[in-house]
């Protein structure tokens, strides 16, 4: 593994991004133009149902999702609710530039509606055992999200990039396979899936930035962060079975990973990017070469694999109807 930027390379990497605030300005600008407002409070809202009917509704179609739905709703959950180390850890990356706070509190400022929404639907829906789904959370937020590779901005955008494009798709997937059962989580999922489009969107061309006018230096960190990434959620107990249930109902796994790679090094025109020494010439071959052998690795593990069943302490039993 490379490590971790050095000081002198920290400065120089959060000097080419203030080079590039205009280009970061017209991005947030973009952002801001394409995206469509919207709050928790309004989608998931049952205060005017005094009689709890349309609250019995919802209850009566949670009770039919599929339980790697519940599973991935709950993971997703989780993960959005990490906000505060994700903030923690951009906001040491980018520094103190005026541009990057205002994207930063704007990306913040976002994300936090997306483990509102999630909570306030589990807790609607009854969805989970509320002190299983506490006890996960606290843990969680204590044990606390340190990636390795801290001290790097580059990394840390190459990073967003990925794992912004990876949390649309687990979303966007689990809405699909929610969608037969309820429309109302369909709905949720389908605002996350958007607002994350839009984040990966603004990463993923910051990062097209670095490697335009640092070439080496981004393709060097690049190349560290794409081969095993560590999704955000990683520390939360139960991940792994959490993780492995996603990947058997086509929600996210490596499958999904690899194709996501060979779309973001396509959108980056890695392929194309010439390097003026030898170190990140090897690293731009290694990331050419990253797809296939992900693709690779996704049919192994998916030939050892066997379905497996799991048992999670926060699925509760159906509840009775309310009324």
């Amino acid at each position: 593994m490379i490590p971790c930027c050095r000081p002198t390379a920290f400065a120089a990497q959060l000097d080419v991004l203030a080079a590039a605030t205009p280009a970061i300005t017209a991005l947030i600008d973009r952002h801001l133009a394409g995206r469509h407002e919207w709050w928790p409070g309004e989608l998931v809202d049952f205060g005017d149902d005094p009689q709890l009917a349309a609250l019995g509704a919802l209850r009566d179609r949670a009770r039919g999702l599929p339980a790697a739905v519940k599973v991935s709703v709950m993971l997703n959950l989780l993960t959005e609710e990490g906000l505060p180390h994700f903030h923690r850890i951009i906001a040491e990356h980018v520094g103190s530039q005026a541009i990057w706070q205002r994207w930063t509190r704007l990306w913040t400022a976002e994300e936090d509606r997306h483990g509102n929404v999630l909570r306030d639907y589990a807790r609607d829906a009854a969805l989970f055992a509320p002190a299983a789904l506490d006890r996960l959370q606290f843990g969680f937020l204590r044990d606390g999200f340190d990636p390795e590779w801290a001290g790097s901005p580059y990394r840390l955008l190459a990073y967003t990039s990925l794992q912004e494009r990876a949390t649309q798709i687990s979303h966007a997937n689990t809405a699909r396979l929610a969608a037969a059962h309820d429309p109302l989580l369909q709905t949720v999922l389908a605002r996350l899936a958007g607002d994350e489009a839009r984040h990966c969107a603004f990463y993923r061309d910051a990062f097209a930035l670095a490697l335009a006018a640092d070439p080496d230096a981004a393709l060097l960190e690049l190349a560290d962060v794409a081969p095993a990434l560590s999704m955000p959620g990683s520390t939360i107990m139960g991940f792994q079975m959490m993780a492995e249930v996603e990947r058997q109902a086509g929600v996210f796994g490596p499958r999904q990973y690899a194709a996501l790679v060979d779309e973001s090094l396509n959108h980056w025109g890695i392929a194309r990017i010439e390097p003026h020494g030898g170190e990140a010439r090897r690293a731009r071959d290694r990331l050419m070469a990253l797809p296939a052998r992900l693709d690779a690795l996704a049919g192994r593990l998916e030939q050892r694999r066997h379905l497996k069943t799991y048992a999670f302490d926060f699925l509760r039993p159906p509840l009775a109807p309310l009324a």
